[in-house]
């Protein structure tokens, strides 16, 4: 199947062609641990998982690198000042810098787990290859790409590395020292940015190493070059995030990698559009608030819903988000649910192998062309009002769309069936009775209030037009 991706470096759709057959590295820019992430953070790790999950289904073997951010990434992230975001959560949290990674990092992957997105093939901290920072300086300061600003930090010169920008459009656009909210007139140009920050004087950090300039700690930037090229190679095939990494952090990624690799680092560069609310305004931690998945169980919703809701949406558009849309969403998904849990119930015929090669190569075709999930999910819902596939045949396909999909319709299904197929207890049946007796009776406020009962000890009733059901809730 031929796989297309839209490269932000060349601002067009272009055909994917591995480094090696049958093959992909892929590192994606993974979460800073210093909070819980919000749902477009979220989003992107979807859009991930989707990208993975074609390769896989296009028989690819995926080597998929993440990194966890736990040192170095400040709050005013364009201008390398502020805090430590670390070193601020850790007091915000009234915890060790070390604690509040280790317990943000396991909120981050259970809100993975509950997404269904695959772990990626390696998860290195940035902490744990502060070696590999510090080589990755020295070379660089070798090369002659950086200085010294005096009780700051060693800086990286963009002036000498001619294709600065141009994963944006060209040399420093969009980079004004104009535009910052902190400048440090210390700095060569507007641009350049630091790869190893001295630790403050005047007190003392939680995290801080020695190294050849002095004690402190590695640039967020450095991180993901040093990590990638460590567990990838000096070349590899597709590098991915958010769209706002891609005016500064990719484009420094980029600067401090080229020089040392002698090529192009990467091939592709893929770049995944904000959430955003109701507002337009993308959805960030930076006020204090901010919708976490958490938040969203807590009002009942499936994290299958949110990812339902995440893949009607194109990765390269943003995507509104809104309570209405959310509910919109999950009634879609239960109602595929439900007319999968049906198929279930009567598995008639075999599968028909050609309609299943046909419908298969059609799904995963609009997938692997530049990840049209939202055309995915119309198909599905064309393969189920398909009166000439069997059921058998649709079972199997809702496997293979899971498997590409992540969305889980065949155990959701299955835990719908056993609800439903629960032995009712006695005393549930008799209030039911009681109900259909009310209701015969025209008693409208009894048989509600004989309902009410029933939903408090655990049941629902159904009215269908074959009758009434009683089922058990989840």
């Amino acid at each position: 199947m031929q796989i297309k991706l839209f490269n932000t470096m060349s601002r067009k759709i272009e055909e994917f062609k591995p480094l090696r057959p049958e093959h992909v590295g892929f590192y994606s820019c993974g979460p800073t641990v210093y909070h819980s992430a919000h749902i477009g953070n979220l989003r992107t790790m979807i859009h991930n998982d989707i990208l993975k999950r074609m390769f896989i289904e296009n028989g690819y073997a995926v080597h998929h690198v993440m990194n966890i951010t736990d040192v170095g990434h400040l709050t005013n992230e364009d201008d390398d000042c502020g805090e430590d975001k670390m070193e601020k959560g850790a007091a915000r949290d009234n915890k060790s810098v070390w604690d509040i990674a280790k317990y943000y990092k396991d909120e981050f992957l259970r809100d993975y787990d509950d997404l269904n997105i695959i772990r990626p093939t390696d998860m290195p901290h940035a902490t744990d290859y502060i070696n590999e920072q510090i080589d990755l300086v020295k070379k660089l300061e070798e090369l002659g790409y950086t200085y010294e600003i005096p009780n700051d930090g060693i800086y990286y010169d963009t002036s000498k590395f001619a294709g600065y920008g141009a994963l944006t459009g060209g040399a420093l656009s969009g980079n004004r020292a104009g535009a910052r909210v902190e400048f440090n007139d210390a700095k060569r140009n507007p641009t350049d940015f630091a790869l190893w920050k001295f630790s403050p004087t005047d007190k003392k950090r939680q995290m801080e190493w020695a190294s050849p300039w002095g004690v402190g700690f590695p640039g967020w930037h450095a991180e993901c070059s040093a990590m990638s090229m460590a567990l990838l190679g000096d070349h590899f095939d597709i590098h991915t995030g958010g769209i706002d990494l891609s005016r500064v952090h990719h484009a420094n990624e980029i600067a401090q990698s080229e020089p040392l690799t002698g090529e192009p680092w990467v091939n592709y560069w893929v770049h995944f559009e904000f959430l955003v609310d109701k507002s337009g305004e993308k959805m960030s931690k930076s006020d204090g608030e901010f919708l976490s998945l958490s938040v969203l169980k807590n009002r009942g919703y499936d994290p299958m819903a949110y990812r339902y809701m995440i893949l009607l949406g194109h990765y390269q558009s943003q995507l509104a988000f809104s309570w209405d849309a959310l509910e919109s969403a999950s009634n879609g998904y239960k109602n595929i649910v439900r007319a999968v849990a049906d198929l279930m119930s009567a598995p008639d015929g075999t599968v028909d192998p050609t309609q299943y090669d046909q419908w298969h190569d059609k799904i995963l075709a609009v997938v692997s062309d530049n990840m049209k999930t939202a055309e995915a999910l119309v198909l599905v819902q064309k393969l189920l009002k398909d009166t000439t596939v069997n059921a058998a045949t649709k079972i199997k396909l809702f496997e293979f769309i899971d498997r590409l999909l992540g969305l889980q319709f065949i155990p959701r299904a299955n835990a719908l069936r056993e609800l439903e197929n629960a032995t009712v207890p006695t005393e549930i049946q008799a209030l039911a009775d009681a109900r259909a007796a009310a209701k015969a009776a025209k008693d409208w406020a009894k048989a509600d209030e004989i309902r009410a009962q029933i939903d408090a000890a655990g049941w629902a009733i159904v009215d269908t037009r074959d009758g009434t059901k009683i089922i058990k809730k989840a």
